[in-house]
């Protein structure tokens, strides 16, 4: 499956429009992660921790959205926006949700 934030696909022509789908990942950080990253802002430096939730998060949430545009009979999907949101009474839930447009091309 192709997967682009371009609305066109070079080489390819859109040869039927299937609609917008979603992938929704909503993580939580545990303690211990949020221990270390809370050193690592005092410290300075990049967390890794975090990093690696939000790396997977991202790779859930695109994954989830190509296999709903599968689904659907795409083989493509364009136009592609991944969004991060912080949620939780102490902001320690991730929320990442990728769109796009699924089309079918040849």
């Amino acid at each position: 499956m192709i997967v682009t934030t371009t609305p066109v696909i070079e080489g390819k022509r859109i040869i039927e429009y299937k609609g917008i789908v979603f992938g929704e990942v909503i993580s939580g950080v545990n303690f211990i992660k949020d221990f270390t990253a809370g050193l690592t802002n005092f410290f300075g430096g990049r967390s890794g921790s975090y990093e690696g939730e939000l790396i997977e998060a991202r790779e859930s949430a695109l994954r989830e959205m190509e296999q709903r545009a599968s689904k659907i009979g795409a083989n493509a999907v364009v136009g592609v926006d991944i969004d991060y949101e912080v949620l939780g009474q102490g902001g320690n839930m991730l929320m990442v949700t990728a769109s796009g447009t699924a089309v079918v091309t040849q």
